[in-house]
């Protein structure tokens, strides 16, 4: 994998390609330049750059995949004045990690060549059925009650058939989805069992950059496996992940993570979750994204007591203005539209029979407030929807051809076929 240099000045609003590999793993790769790699979406759909649920064909053989590891020096430093806080940590956690195993049947897709009337001829009904398969998936959990609750990520067990979880002691339960969250990646999961040691959950607002970051989980079947770093940043806009049609701040790391690390927890030095591992940058070594606990919390609580979450939705593609971009756009005739304006949030595209269609939302728009709050960046607006409750109303105040426009956007919830297909 080759490392790139971001570029820092689109960075909140960068639009990532997805290429799904068969061992499930998304890899994200930066775009070639155009304006469409500036563009982040507020349809927010399922789409991820996933540490993976590590899916497989079944009888195919697994493949590991060879990294050159990332040596961090501050580990030597902190083993010499405290050399057993790492493994303190991997002992009082690690019996409330848990494998996943999951199993789906999905529809083999059949030769082009099949549709022709002359095979046909041959084979007769036989090329009317698509053939079936079996495809496995790997991934990491833990347990968050001693009842048997377990939260991990939605594309490890998002439309399986069957979920089997594995202790560290070795006993292993059948799992029962409660939920499922696309928008945000979180799911949980029930096994029925009592006594269970269960993790502390820490205030995820509270960390800093530069603290410790231990992850536990089954990176490429390797059960119960132990990485260490520190926290890279925090606050990693979606669009900056290169994920931008999730709902997520990520804590950015460099703690090793792999296929199977997903949904395995992200710990402190004190023992405690401060995220979910979920998901890494295919150009670069040593960057993967982690969802802050506090999310994690927000979103299982909903999804164990209701099975759903709604997220409030406007449905537009947007992106932030610069000068430079300003120039691109005017300069290319086939938008449709001409910018005046150097600064302020540019709506590129609505949706349509979305919210912001219904309430006279259009492109070439330019927002410069939502509520009365400033706002410069795709990011920034996204999170304010992400923060208002479905079927409230957003002021957006904009210009439109150099003339001031308030409209008032009633939010709806994210259409179902978004979540599904992203």
């Amino acid at each position: 994998m080759k490392a790139e240099q971001p570029n820092t000045n689109q960075k909140s609003t960068s639009e990532y390609s997805l290429n799904e590999s068969s061992s499930k793993l998304y890899q994200v790769k930066p775009k070639s330049n155009s304006i469409g790699r500036s563009l982040a979406l507020v349809v927010l759909g399922a789409g991820l750059a996933t540490t993976g649920g590590y899916w497989t064909r079944s009888m195919a053989p697994q493949q590991a995949i060879a990294q050159t590891p990332v040596i961090n020096p501050g580990l030597a430093g902190m083993a010499a004045t405290n050399p057993d806080f790492i493994t303190k940590v991997v002992q009082q956690v690690g019996p409330s990690v848990v494998r996943i195993n999951a199993t789906k049947t999905v529809e083999a897709q059949q030769p082009e060549e099949f549709n022709n009337p002359f095979f046909q001829q041959f084979f007769g009904n036989q090329t009317q059925s698509s053939p079936r398969r079996v495809e496995r998936g790997l991934g990491s959990g833990f347990i968050v009650s001693s009842d048997g609750q377990i939260i991990t990520n939605a594309h490890v067990v998002d439309g399986v058939d069957t979920v089997q979880v594995s202790l560290k002691d070795g006993r292993s339960f059948t799992g029962r989805v409660l939920g499922t969250d696309p928008v945000t990646d979180v799911a949980v999961v029930k096994i029925d069992a009592n006594n269970l040691p269960a993790v502390k959950m820490s205030n995820s607002d509270q960390v800093q950059p530069g603290e410790w970051a231990i992850a536990i989980g089954n990176p490429l079947g390797l059960d119960n496996t132990v990485t260490a770093g520190i926290v890279s940043a925090t606050s990693r806009s979606s669009g900056e992940a290169g994920i931008p049609d999730k709902r997520v701040d990520f804590l950015q790391t460099d703690a090793a993570i792999n296929p199977g690390n997903s949904g395995g927890p992200l710990l402190n030095q004190n023992g405690e979750v401060i995220g979910m591992n979920t998901a890494i940058r295919a150009d670069a070594q040593g960057i993967g994204f982690a969802i802050p606990s506090n999310t994690i919390t927000r979103i299982a609580d909903q999804l164990a007591k209701g099975g759903k979450v709604e997220h409030a939705y406007v449905g537009i593609q947007m992106v932030a203005l610069s000068p430079e971009l300003k120039q691109q756009i005017n300069s290319d005739p086939n938008n449709g539209f001409n910018v005046n304006e150097d600064q302020g949030v540019l709506v590129a595209k609505v949706m349509q029979d979305s919210p912001a269609a219904k309430a006279g939302l259009r492109s070439g728009d330019v927002i410069h407030q939502v509520n009365g709050q400033e706002v410069t960046s795709a990011d920034q607006i996204q999170k304010i929807v992400e923060g208002s409750q479905v079927g409230n109303n957003l002021q957006v105040s904009l210009k439109r051809n150099g003339q001031d426009v308030t409209l008032d956007i009633k939010t709806e919830s994210v259409p179902s076929q978004m979540e599904q297909n992203g």
